[in-house]
């Protein structure tokens, strides 16, 4: 399993960016999620799309403000990211598991397959 992110930039607060991830595999039958890392802290789990299913989760953090997509005919999975904030500022990383069961979808050590990151960064 391949996986290609990108989108990043910097943006003023306010702002909106699309990230994608392209897949090498269905994504369809895969769940596909987005994680980010800010400097000197943990990754953190930001949204996913769950395999199979049209159900999706996120982060308290960026609920109601990002949103999770996939795209099946062209194997990739977009988060849009919308109202950005200075402390959204990370390297966002796609994760894709053909396995994991609902209950760990927020779990890093849970996937399998990630892509090389894309910065964004959220100035005041």
């Amino acid at each position: 399993v391949q996986l290609q992110a990108s989108g990043g930039g910097s943006v003023q607060a306010g702002a909106s960016l699309r990230l994608s991830c392209a897949a090498s595999v269905r994504t369809s039958s895969t769940t596909i999620a987005w994680f980010r890392q800010a400097p000197g802290k943990e990754r953190e789990f930001v949204a996913a799309a769950f395999r199979w299913s049209s159900s999706n989760q996120y982060a308290d953090s960026v609920k109601g403000r990002f949103t999770i997509s996939r795209d099946n005919a062209e194997n990739t999975v977009y988060i849009e990211m919308n109202s950005l904030k200075p402390e959204d500022t990370a390297v966002y990383y796609c994760a894709a598991s053909t396995t994991l069961i609902l209950s760990r979808v927020r779990q890093v050590e849970a996937y399998a397959h990630w892509g090389q990151g894309t910065q964004v960064t959220v100035s005041s």
